[in-house]
């Protein structure tokens, strides 16, 4: 085992970033089930169709206002990140909503009086 110096960096730090091998669009359907779905603009077929199973699973039957739902979302993007997938979200609403929303849950429902 050679003892690790300064001048030595782990592989992924010293590597460029790569293009993203596809782009996948997870969309929000409304309340009635299934919630999701998984489209896929451009790269390997056979990856995208991993892909989106493992993020069917993950939310198939969570509506973005679940509780579980945002850590299952953090775990899709984390799968994305691995694989290399440009990864967009379209929960049907407008982007000052979803910017304005708790971790992309629902919004405060707090009312002035």
């Amino acid at each position: 085992m050679t003892p690790v110096t300064d001048d030595q960096t782990p592989p992924e730090e010293s590597e460029e970033p790569q293009p993203p091998v596809g782009h996948v669009r997870v969309v929000y359907l409304g309340p009635v089930a299934p919630h999701w779905e998984v489209r896929s603009d451009y790269g390997d077929p056979a990856l995208i169709e991993e892909f989106r199973r493992r993020t069917m699973a993950r939310l198939v039957l969570l509506p973005p206002h679940d509780p579980q739902y945002r850590r299952n979302r953090e775990r899709v993007i984390r799968d994305a990140e691995r694989e290399n997938i440009l990864l967009e979200w379209d929960l049907g609403l407008p982007e000052e909503e979803v910017a304005a929303t708790p971790a992309g849950g629902a919004a405060d429902p707090v009312t002035e009086a």
